[in-house]
């Protein structure tokens, strides 16, 4: 393919993503003004708030809403390097990071065993999620995680260290180590390289600031958030007598009462639950594919995601993400999932913030909203479930020859392996003619 045809054929959902990301500025810039509570006061409160204490060289050590890893930091004092305000700032590195990930999703659909329908995944969730978007830094890590999947194939070190910094900007990256393998080189340069570049940052956030590591503390009291599959719970409730309280508490809004603590153990449960099959299907998977890493980063964050005891919109930004990289990967089976989660992206954006008033009252649109969007996850883990348990379980179900070499240079990580290997041969006996 010529450079002039990648360009012809790059220049739809660049024009689509450029229209798109026009009118999420003049929402966050508060041009166009949607319906529902401002988003943007996350960044110019919260976020510019904590660059001023950031500023000092101490992480914000009396803020129980600083619930971030110590690398955070860095997105929220990059917007000083500007010559702008502070969310205008945000805004353009956001912007800048959205167009990376694009660039991103654009070459890696050109690569052999690769397709192009990642990158219209990204243009279209990001854009179903509307300012919400642009007004968190949750972007900024989804295109890291983002990168580290597609280096993990070529660039194992690298790819390791992004999934550190990830982890470490705010932690759900790890699991994008789900799915890795446990042998051969590859595979151990990947897990040297994480667990290095992890201990190296914490490390060095631990010596350049006081706070580093207080996050760790600042969510045990917290109640179930509104969005989240336990609340439901109590928003039915709330017509019943229920007597608790929707309260803004550690940063989000949160229903506190009454049997909040007994759900929110529920919800930690289902995710052990989670993470149990997810051993499981480690223990039982017999075989892997090209995009055996990536369906499990996905089929992970779909689990934790879903079965938190806060599920907050931009967390969706993590699921298109993972979504766009699978659907990249021309042998993923995730692609269901993936659209079951843009319906709820979409779902999303009408639950916050258009109809987050609906959501606050508990009334009759606010708890259908809520049920459909929540509805959509569980449907979605479910399916993933099933299609990346199905995808590894076992031999005979590949197709034959280079298709099962390639998976299996995968699996052990021997790039030296001859494509040309008879793949019959292993099935004979030694002596045979």
């Amino acid at each position: 393919m010529t450079s002039i045809s990648r360009a012809r054929g790059a220049g739809l959902p660049v024009a689509v993503w450029a229209v798109t990301r026009a009118v999420v500025l003049l929402c966050v810039l508060r041009v166009l003004v949607l319906p529902g509570p401002d988003v943007t006061t996350d960044v110019s409160v919260i976020y510019q708030g904590w660059f001023e204490v950031l500023k000092t060289g101490t992480f914000p050590l009396d803020d129980v809403t600083w619930q971030y890893p110590p690398a955070a930091a860095l997105a929220v004092l990059a917007p000083g390097l500007l010559p702008l305000d502070y969310a205008p700032a945000f805004y353009a590195l956001v912007l800048a990071a959205d167009a990376a990930a694009l660039a991103l999703f654009l070459r890696a659909g050109r690569r052999p065993g690769h397709r192009p329908a990642g990158a219209w995944v990204w243009i279209v969730g990001v854009a179903l999620l509307g300012p919400t978007a642009y007004a968190r830094y949750d972007l900024l890590v989804t295109a890291v995680a983002a990168a580290a999947l597609f280096a993990a194939v070529r660039r194992p070190r690298v790819a390791g260290a992004l999934v550190a910094f990830g982890a470490l900007l705010k932690v759900w990256p790890v699991l994008l180590l789900t799915g890795a393998a446990l042998r051969g080189r590859r595979a151990g340069a990947l897990w040297r390289s994480a667990a290095g570049s992890a201990a190296g940052l914490t490390l060095f956030f631990v010596a350049a600031a006081p706070g580093a590591l207080a996050f760790l503390t600042f969510q045990r009291d917290r109640g179930t958030e509104i969005e989240s599959l336990g609340a439901l719970v109590f928003h039915v409730a709330r017509h019943y007598g229920w007597n608790g309280q929707v309260l803004l508490n550690y940063g989000s809004v949160e229903f506190l009462g009454p049997g909040v603590p007994l759900v929110s153990t529920l919800a930690l449960a289902l995710s052990v639950v989670a993470l149990g099959w997810l051993v499981l299907w480690r223990v039982h998977a017999r075989e892997r594919t090209p995009a055996t890493l990536c369906d499990a980063a996905f089929t992970a964050t779909l689990l934790f995601t879903t079965t938190s005891r806060v599920i907050s919109p931009q967390y969706m930004l993590w699921l298109v993400g993972l979504a766009a990289v699978c659907m990249t990967v021309h042998s993923s089976r995730q692609a269901p999932a993936a659209v079951l989660v843009l319906l709820a992206t979409g779902v999303t954006l009408l639950e916050f913030p258009v109809g987050f008033a609906h959501v606050v009252a508990s009334d009759l649109h606010g708890i259908a909203l809520l049920a459909l969007r929540n509805g959509l996850l569980v449907a979605a883990s479910l399916l993933a479930c099933r299609r990346l348990w199905t995808s590894t379980r076992g031999p005979g179900r590949g197709l034959p020859g280079s298709v099962e070499l390639i998976a299996a240079r995968t699996a052990t990580g021997d790039s030296a392996a001859p494509l040309t290997a008879p793949a019959a041969a292993s099935h004979k006996p030694a002596t045979g003619g």
